[in-house]
């Protein structure tokens, strides 16, 4: 399936030999030559990807990158005169994921827009995947928030779940209890470090089988807890 592209330059030359090189490539190009007419077609429509002017008419390209990230996570690059400044650009008050200088060559942006959106492709499938992760026999549904050991499903409270999935996705990384309190119960949580322990205690109770000698949810004595893969 070819992928579709907006590209959005007031100077009207340059976007039409980005659209003929593109659409060399077999990509389906929508052009637009102000900001609010980029803003109408980004949100009609779903784009891989946006090149995007900073200096346009009627709005600018900062504010349709501001406004285009409130509905779409889309890959947005912003093509840029010499000189601007990229930190600001980049930062995350505008949500742009790369930048271009203007003058720029083709080649140069054919090769840049395939990177951004083959990591935006392998992102989404690592996202597909992750929905389900199994570990031996422990299996988790992060969609329908249900865990089963085997063929048993072992019911969680929230926070539990909320826990042993911060330890599953991040494996062998050890978190303190006032990481984990901070992380999964938040920084405005009024209760100790023991909450913590209790709810790894039952934790262990429900998906070992034997707690005293656990095979997923190990402690790192005197640091904290860890998911061992």
């Amino acid at each position: 399936m070819s992928k579709k592209v907006l590209v959005v330059d007031d100077e009207k030359l340059i976007v039409k030999g980005i659209r003929f090189s593109l659409e060399q490539d077999d990509m389906d190009v929508d052009c637009a030559y102000d900001g609010e007419e980029a803003l109408e077609l980004a949100k009609a429509n779903k784009y891989d990807i946006i090149l995007l002017d900073l200096m346009l008419p009627k709005m600018d390209g900062l504010e349709v990158c501001q406004q285009i990230r409130e509905f779409s996570d889309v890959p947005i690059v912003m093509l840029t005169a010499k000189g601007e400044d990229m930190d600001k650009i980049l930062g995350l008050e505008y949500g742009a994921d790369d930048y271009i200088t203007k003058p720029f060559n083709i080649l140069e942006v054919k090769a840049r827009i395939k990177a951004i959106m083959r990591r935006a492709h392998l992102e989404a499938k690592t996202q597909e995947k992750a929905k389900t992760v199994q570990v031996g026999e422990l299996k988790m549904d992060c969609e329908s928030r249900r865990v089963f050991i085997g063929d048993k499903e072992i019911n969680l409270t929230a926070k539990e779940f909320d826990v042993l999935e911060l330890l599953v996705f991040n494996p062998n990384k050890v978190y303190s209890r006032e990481n984990l309190l901070n992380i999964v119960w938040g920084y405005e949580y009024p209760g100790d470090v023991r909450t913590v322990d209790v709810h790894i205690r039952r934790l262990r109770e429900k998906i070992e089988s034997n707690p005293s000698e656990p095979k997923y949810v190990h402690t790192k004595w005197g640091v904290g807890y860890y998911f061992q893969a």
